[in-house]
């Protein structure tokens, strides 16, 4: 017998005609991810992933926990394959899970009969096993409602696989089979959290950080850094690209009403977005917005902001409280980076009384006062590409 890994796969399995697009993406998200862990077989059959070590050196701990973090997975269990036979299944359970029998109270059977030549139905595997079980565990009990040991049998094409307890999976689509958006990262709670709920929906991400040396420090580009290499379990290897911007906000500051202030830094901020996302081949920007959180994100603040972009925004965050949030970034390891007391490009000559309800045309009166295109290019030039 050999232990190996079960992946049940998600949503995509209601996919049409397009599924297997859906299935090669994420089995090859998967195979990248197990790359540090061994050599591993992967492939899917009626709705589930496999993950089979091809040799005794393989970490299967380790990939175990990278496939925790498989956007694209909504339930995963390690388990034993064994011949599809009644009674090497029922030795494959002692063998594999006895230490687990002998210290339950309750325990129930359930059997998935996927193969239906095998000459048993689900219903009559399970009393078979669960009986002998009772028989053999004189510390057990049946309770079909609320044991606390469910063994799991599931008779598939090629072998019988025994496991207990599955863990739900990190759900959602496999990252990139939507294709590829640009996320702003700054260096607080509510980017990173919304660039894991983008690549929950199947976008691979490039990642924007706008830094404003000396305003900013080192420690906080390193903090940002940080917070890229924690989401990569989820989306994959990233790359983050710094854009220098201490020369957009001191033009602004010199050129431009102190109220407008942060309206027209987000303003620059997503001109520079699209031009990496035309770069790097995106189609579309994804921040951390939150309504009414901070002045630059009433509803008119961000109709404002978005008036300079052709692509769309996605604003995964747009309808949850602060709290909410703090849950997703607690969840995904972001939360204790977040808060470390580094300021970002945001908080750098924040207005006394910026404006909440900015008009469209003020702020392109205000506007025309620089140049625009020159300050985008050069910053846009500037730009330094940081693979994490």
């Amino acid at each position: 017998m050999e232990e190996m890994i079960l992946l049940k796969l998600g949503e995509l399995v209601l996919k049409g005609l397009n599924r297997r697009t859906f299935e090669d993406r994420l089995m090859g998200n998967a195979r990248r991810r197990l790359k540090p862990f061994g050599n591993f077989r992967v492939y899917a059959k009626q709705s589930t992933m496999y993950v089979e070590p091809l040799d005794a050196s393989c970490d299967l701990d380790g990939a175990y926990a990278a496939m925790q973090r498989l956007f694209g997975v909504v339930g995963l269990s390690r388990a034993r394959s064994c011949a599809k036979d009644k009674d090497a299944m029922l030795a494959a359970v002692q063998a594999y899970l006895g230490e687990r029998l002998r210290g339950a109270e309750t325990f129930k059977v359930e059997s998935k009969r996927a193969d239906k030549t095998f000459p048993m139905t689900s219903i009559q595997l399970s009393q078979y096993v669960g009986g002998e079980l009772d028989d053999l565990y004189p510390n057990l009990r049946v309770d079909v409602h609320n044991p606390a040991l469910t063994v799991h049998l599931e008779v598939r094409e090629t072998a019988a696989y025994v496991h207990a307890d599955p863990e739900p999976g990190a759900g959602g689509l496999p990252v990139g089979v939507n294709g590829r958006a640009v996320s702003l990262l700054s260096g607080g709670i509510d980017s990173p959290a919304a660039s894991w709920m983008m690549a929950k929906r199947g976008l691979a991400l490039e990642m924007v950080h706008f830094f404003s040396y000396p305003y900013t420090s080192e420690e906080a580009k390193q903090k940002v850094l940080e917070l890229a290499r924690l989401l990569t379990p989820w989306c994959g290897n990233l790359t983050v690209q710094l854009v220098p911007f201490t020369a957009i906000q001191e033009e602004l500051r010199r050129k431009c009403p102190e109220e407008l202030f942060t309206v027209l830094m987000r303003r620059f901020m997503m001109r520079i977005a699209e031009r990496v996302a035309q770069r790097v081949g995106a189609g579309a920007i994804v921040t951390g917005e939150c309504l009414g959180q901070v002045a630059s994100q009433t509803m008119e603040a961000m109709r404002c902001t978005e008036a300079v972009c052709s692509l769309p925004v996605l604003r995964p965050l747009v309808g949850m409280d602060k709290e909410e949030i703090i849950r997703v970034a607690r969840k995904i390891g972001t939360f204790e980076t977040s808060i470390l007391p580094y300021e970002d490009c945001c908080t750098v000559f924040t207005p006394r009384h910026p404006r909440l309800r900015p008009v469209l045309g003020e702020l392109e009166a205000a506007e025309a006062a620089l140049d625009i295109e020159g300050m985008v290019a050069a910053a846009v030039d500037g730009i330094e590409r940081v693979k994490v």
